[in-house]
């Protein structure tokens, strides 16, 4: 063998070619064999003699021609082996692709299909080989002509055919990612790259995991050649497959207990995340790979999941696509929110369409899967979160205010969408390590700029990092720190906000407390009121949360650190004498705001219960400040009148007169803190013996306790006494806000009335039941209502009775200890001092009256005045008992026994009740949502055991006692229907039906009654109607569509208030009695509002078809339809437009009043057109991508259009225009009609609503001409063109106006021309 080898060499050497020739010849094919064979597995010389055959075998003989087959026959599955050195194979590859274009046809014929065959059978494994098929390929394409079966073809044909056969065959799994990488290197049409593509896609799921990576890596190179939106769409619709397929496992597994996954979770992620990293390279690379990728999602967002959003997030960090994705993010977040809102209220829409994709769940599940060490998507998800917050945070109301609480829970799509950027940001501080610095520095920078938006989501967030992580903020709580700066000119309610978050890191940083304190002391003397305020704040925090030794533990603090995270600075807990210096001297930097602006002492008066009641070893330090402050305004001299000075509470700057000291809240405050210490030494007094030294501080503390008490029943005794003259008060006096006497005035009597009231509630508690007291008490009461109604009557004078009724100083839980024992106490030896109040019809109504305005109070900010007000705990527990007070007073005293209140014009008690009682559901929906069972159940004490399950049953048992009210209001006669309290009942209903689930029983109960109700009522009251009906509403869009419901009123509206043809009679229909003559107006307003609703969702619907069908033509145009069975979809939009038509039909032809109501009915006459024409492009569409018939519903819907309701649209106008107006002959009214006319002819030109629905009606028939070219269908037919047009001449006029001007011109020939010339141009202009 060594011999031919050497000589093959040594002839090749030589340039000896004739000879070389001579001695290959007389080789046999199998000797030629193995030389090659040998001298490859030796690795020696194998080029030099594979070279040395070329050179000896002339490509033009047959023998040189079959020799060089011979040698690529034998070499290519050598190579493919794997038992040569990779070098050596690599080197043979590429010495046989320099010779391939010498190759005849029918060898490369041969040869391509050697490759074939080997590849179908699963030979090319390693795929060395398969880098010299595209040379093969190439060159055979050059070729002319070639044997194929039993005629030939072109070379470029013979190509296509193997390629075709190639593409078709069986692959084995091993050589996808050698052929995808062949393929690179192969010239294909558009065609067979497609075939190609689609081939290797569904090798997917064949390959290992592991191999899916470098598959990826070879199809993005092989997109280079197009097919770009191909490649992406099925790598991300793999990786969809593949979560779906792994989270069923889980969530079966946990069920089957299945010890092997098909799927292993964290190899999945990690090959994602490099997957993620091979597209992001090839965009950078590549950006027309990066518009094509953008352009899939910019339509909608269904074809999201989480792989593809965190793709998203990873290109997102290259910065031309940056806004781009952030804004399609954005766009996807919202619209889905909005979705899911729209088919949450409405049944058509949920029966309609089932599922639904939730692209937050696919941002959430993004920020779960990163933890599989995905870097590159963290960033991106840091970025969505604060983009979401910024962009969909609480915007500022007029004057800088905040327009939404804090407490409410997400109802609208934005706030959803900030919503969850929150959770983004919280999930990923708690997971990724390195971009918690920046998730805090990013929070806190935005709490220190943004003063002039409410930064209240910041707020949270921060609070809720700081209860994840601690010990984590320890570290960087420089930043913290920097922040605490900032704080005197940072607005109060983020100081507070901010300081209540911070408050778990004080209790184990010793540096940061000091940090804030040093701060505080700072912001005490700073020249902003704000910032004073900020430190009363802040201090008032400290001394709640740092607990002096023997405080009696009223209530732990708010937020539980676990002992892991106390070992930072042990010392500063329980060090219990330190804590107490701490506290004492903070106590005397706030003695100092005492001398300050009344606002400052405000905080303070109202932040110091508190802080005995978390701290109450501080009670003889507070309760001496307060006492020394009580006393500068208390009158020692026990016979003088009145025990207050007032003087010394106001003070004056320049000639504005303003309050000094909140006297009432001081009296207040005094008054609270020293009934609880009463109360808890009572308590602790039953509980245990003292000690000696306990002793010496019970004697001091009854010292100033019996003083506060002698005081205050000094004050009893003397404000009883003193009459308006002591104030410096009359009854006659100035009131008015615009002069410095009317406010002196006016800030003497609300003080004065602050007192009265705390004294009322002083007393009582005191009282015990007494029946003297209660005496005293209802004096008191009627000085205070004395004042009360002088400012009432005051401010009614005034141009604009802008004056409310100051704000009660009675607590929370006094009020609501007061309606129970006014209402429900039974107690037989309590009975002759209650009657004492009870028959204080006054003082009944009061109690009552501040309960409402209490529950006023929590629905809008959230908490109450005075002690226990910011507990949300205790305020839900005195909901709960009003609740049951309210509701026993409205349902068990007939409001037939106050018909002697009807006379005066005020609400009657059970009015109040009701008042209350809407006030406290909708409370309770908005800020407790999860406890309205329980509110519910407290409200009969039998059934106190309900169980939650039953809150259903609670909830429908009050819902059938209001019911039962509404109905004995209804079957009354009309002269003795109360309409406000009917209106309130309504209300009520409303809001407890939202707790109902429509799919229940007691839904349909509800839906049925409200509809019979609204049959069967026929009393003429607007305001009623129209919460009836928007009851009705409500409830029906849950039940099924209202359309058919639409179609009635419509009708009933129609025959009450009459044709614009007054010559047609219209016959009498009455489906629902509520719709009257005098209702009739405001029921076509809200049926309109409904319409629009419905519009709403057809277009909702349209759009989503329409977006349907585009994406169906980009991915395959087999989708055809036959008009026999039309997508359910398509006839519902048709249905539900077709009955909204109808309905329409019934509007316009009636006789509306002119203003308001033309232009709303104008309005969605517009919008029903635009909405048709909507259609009309969707059916033009589909007509052109799938050549589909036009279903006969559709050609129905357009002759109902053009037959039923563009006429009227257009008899309506000229009745708009003109203003005709049925109305009746005397002068007055005439004139007034007048009046109204012009007003709405104005209003009418203003809006522009004619030429707005002239204009869609034309548009809607413009599509109608394309749509019958495309669809061979004419549906013109059904059309009227109009000469109806906002420019419309009226022949019968204008003839007139002719001959009168030629009758003018006969008489007036003889003057000159040129003054009749110029009356004709007047008149022309005009």
């Amino acid at each position: 063998m060594k011999v031919e080898m050497d000589k093959i060499v040594s002839l090749s050497l030589e340039e000896n070619t004739a000879e070389l020739q001579k001695y290959l010849s007389s080789l046999t094919n199998d000797q030629l064999i193995s030389v090659i064979t040998n001298s490859a597995l030796r690795g020696k010389k194998v080029g030099t003699i594979i070279k040395g055959i070329f050179k000896g075998s002339p490509p033009n003989s047959t023998e040189g021609s079959n020799r060089r087959l011979l040698v690529y026959e034998h070499c290519i599955p050598l190579c493919e082996s794997g038992e040569l050195q990779t070098e050596m194979a690599a080197d043979i590859i590429g010495l046989l692709m320099l010779e391939t274009h010498t190759l005849s046809g029918s060898s490369l014929a041969q040869l391509a299909s050697l490759f074939v065959d080997a590849i179908k059978v699963g030979k090319m494994g390693s795929g060395k080989s398969l880098e010299l098929f595209p040379t093969v390929l190439t060159a055979l394409a050059a070729c002319e002509a070639l044997a194929y079966g039993k005629g030939e073809l072109s070379g470029e044909e013979y190509k296509k055919q193997l390629i075709n056969s190639l593409c078709s065959s069986r692959w084995d799994p091993q050589c996808v990612i050698h052929l995808t990488t062949m393929f690179r290197d192969v010239p294909l049409s558009s065609d067979e790259l497609q075939f190609l593509v689609e081939k290797v896609l569904r090798m997917f799921t064949k390959l290992d995991l592991q191999e899916i990576p470098p598959l990826v890596y070879q199809l993005l190179l092989l997109s280079a050649k197009g097919c770009k939106k191909q490649v992406l769409d099925g790598i991300i619709s793999y990786f969809k497959e593949q979560d779906v397929r792994q989270e069923e496992e889980q969530q079966h597994g946990e069920s089957l207990d299945l010890e092997v996954q098909s799927i292993p979770q964290d190899q999945l992620r990690h090959v994602e995340g490099t997957a993620i990293l091979h597209i992001v390279f090839a965009v950078r690379l590549d950006h027309e790979l990066g518009r094509e990728f953008l352009k899939s999602f910019k339509t909608s967002y269904v074809d999201l999941c989480p792989f593809s959003v965190a793709l998203l997030l990873s290109v997102a960090r290259i910065q031309r696509y940056e806004e781009q994705v952030f804004d399609l993010l954005k766009g996807a977040i919202i619209k889905n929110f909005k979705d899911e809102q729209l088919q949450q209220g409405s049944k058509f829409l949920q029966d309609l369409l089932t599922g639904h994709c939730s692209v937050a769940q696919m941002i959430l599940d993004t920020v779960k899967n990163s933890v599989f060490g995905w870097d590159h998507v963290t960033q991106g998800l840091v970025q969505l979160g604060f983009f979401l917050l910024d962009t969909f945070g609480p915007k500022p109301g007029p004057f800088g205010k905040s327009t939404e609480g804090s407490a409410t829970v997400a109802r609208t799509p934005t706030q959803q969408a900030c919503k969850l950027g929150g959770q983004v940001l919280l999930q990923s501080f708690k997971m990724h390590e390195p971009i918690r610095g920046e998730i805090l520095e990013q929070v806190l920078n935005r709490l220190v700029t943004k003063t002039a938006s409410p930064v209240n989501h910041y707020l949270e967030l921060f609070s809720d990092i700081v209860v994840s992580a601690p010990m984590i903020l320890l570290e960087s709580s420089s930043k913290v720190t920097e922040t605490f700066d900032h704080m005197s000119y940072l607005p109060l309610a983020t100081v507070q906000g901010l300081l209540k978050a911070v408050q778990p890191l004080l209790k184990i940083s010793m540096s940061l407390k000091d940090a804030l304190i040093l701060v505080l002391r700072k912001a005490m003397f700073s020249s902003q009121l704000d910032g004073r305020k900020s430190a009363v704040t802040g201090f008032l925090l400290l001394l709640k949360n740092f607990k002096v030794l023997g405080s009696l533990a009223s209530s732990q603090c708010s937020q539980a650190i676990s002992s892991s995270q106390i070992q930072v600075d042990v010392h500063s807990r329980y060090n219990s004498a330190a804590n107490e210096a701490f506290c004492l001297e903070i106590l005397s930097s706030l003695r100092r705001c005492l001398g300050q602006q009344a606002d400052v002492r405000l905080m303070l008066y109202e932040g110091f219960y508190d802080v005995l009641r978390r701290n109450s070893q501080l009670a003889s330090s507070i309760m001496q400040t307060l006492f020394s402050q009580l006393r500068r305004y208390y009158e020692p001299e026990q016979d003088l009148l009145p025990p207050v000075k007032l003087e010394p509470c106001i003070t004056a700057h320049g000639d504005q007169i303003y309050l000094q000291e909140p006297l009432a809240h001081l009296v207040s405050c005094t008054v609270h803190c020293l009934l609880w210490l009463q109360n808890m030494r009572q308590s602790a007094k039953r509980n245990d013996d003292n000690s000696d030294d306990d002793e010496e501080e019970e004697e001091e503390e009854e010292g100033y306790q019996s003083d506060l008490q002698a005081i205050l029943e000094s004050m009893t005794r003397r404000m009883i006494k003193s009459e308006l003259e002591d104030f410096e008060l009359d009854k006659s006096a100035e009131f008015s806000m615009g002069s410095s006497v009317g406010v002196k005035n006016n800030i003497y009597t609300v003080l004065v009335m602050g007192v009265y009231e705390i004294l009322v509630e002083y007393n009582f508690v005191k009282a015990n039941y007494s029946k003297s007291c209660f005496e005293e008490l209802v004096e008191l009461f009627s000085r205070y209502h004395k004042l009360s109604e002088i400012l009432k009557e005051k401010s009614g004078k005034g141009r604009v009775p802008s004056h409310k009724t100051p704000r009660s100083l009675l607590s929370m839980g006094f009020t609501s200890t007061l309606v129970t024992v006014l209402f429900r106490d039974t107690t037989q030896s309590r009975e002759e001092a209650l009657s004492v109040l009870r028959s204080n019809g006054e003082f009944v109504r009061y109690a009552v009256s501040v309960v409402v305005q209490k529950i006023q109070q929590l629905e809008e900010t959230g908490q109450t005045d005075g002690p226990d007000g910011q507990s949300t705990d205790r305020t839900f527990r005195f909901l709960c008992d009003m609740t049951s007070v309210l509701m026993w007073r409205y349902t068990n005293i007939p409001s037939v026994v106050e018909e002697a209140g009807k006379k005066e014009k005020r609400s009657s008690l059970s009015q109040l009740c009701l008042e209350g009682l809407l006030r406290i559901f909708t409370t309770c929906q908005q800020r407790y949502p999860d406890k309205m069972a329980q509110l519910l159940s407290a409200m009969d004490s039998a059934e106190d055991d309900a169980e939650q399950d039953n809150g259903a049953e609670m909830n429908y048992f009050y819902i059938r006692q209001f019911q039962r009210a509404l109905f004995t209001q209804l079957t009354g006669a009309e002269e003795d229907f109360n309409s406000k309290e009917a209106q309130l009942l309504v209300s009520i209903l409303s809001v407890l039906s939202r707790q109902l689930k429509p799919s229940s029983q007691q839904f349909v109960q509800m839906i049925t009654w409200t509809v019979k109700i609204c049959k069967e009522t026929s009393f003429e009251d607007a305001a009623f109607s129209k919460g009836l009906l928007s009851l009705l509403f409500n409830l029906h869009v849950l039940y099924k569509s209202p359309v058919s419901l639409l179609l009635e009123l419509c009708q009933d509206i129609h025959s009450q208030l009459g044709d614009i043809d007054q010559d047609v009679e219209v016959e009498k229909q009455s489906h629902f009695a509520i719709v009257n003559m005098k209702t009739a107006t405001t029921a076509a307003l809200l049926v309109l509002s409904q319409v629009d609703r419905v519009l709403d969702e057809v277009d909702w619907l349209i759009a989503r078809k329409k977006s349907q069908t585009a994406s169906d033509k980009l991915g395959s145009g087999e989708a055809t339809q036959t008009a026999g069975q039309q997508d359910a979809v398509e006839k519902a939009v048709t249905v539900q437009l077709g009955t909204l038509l109808t309905a329409l039909n019934e509007l316009v032809q009636t006789a509306l009043l002119p203003g308001t109501c033309t232009i709303t009915l104008l309005r969605e006459l517009s919008r029903t057109y635009t909405i048709l024409t909507t259609l009309v492009k969707y059916y033009i569409q589909v007509c052109s991508s799938q050549h589909g018939a036009l279903p006969t519903r559709f050609e129905k819907l357009v002759k109902l259009s053009g037959t039923h309701l563009t006429p009227q649209c257009y008899s309506f106008i000229t009745y708009a225009q003109s203003g005709e107006f049925s109305g009746g002959d005397d002068k007055k009214k005439k004139r007034r009609n007048e009046v109204n006319t012009a007003g709405s002819a104005k209003l009418l030109r203003e809006t522009k609503a004619i030429p707005n629905l002239i204009f869609s009606i034309e548009q809607y028939e413009k599509y109608l001409i394309t749509l019958t070219k495309k669809s061979k269908v004419n549906l013109m037919q059904y059309m009227k063109l109009s000469t109806s047009r906002d420019f419309r001449i009226n022949a019968a006029t204008l003839d007139a106006a002719l001959q009168e001007q030629d009758a003018s011109q006969e008489t007036t020939e003889s003057q000159d021309t040129e003054e009749t010339q110029e009356p004709k141009q007047k008149k022309r202009k005009h």
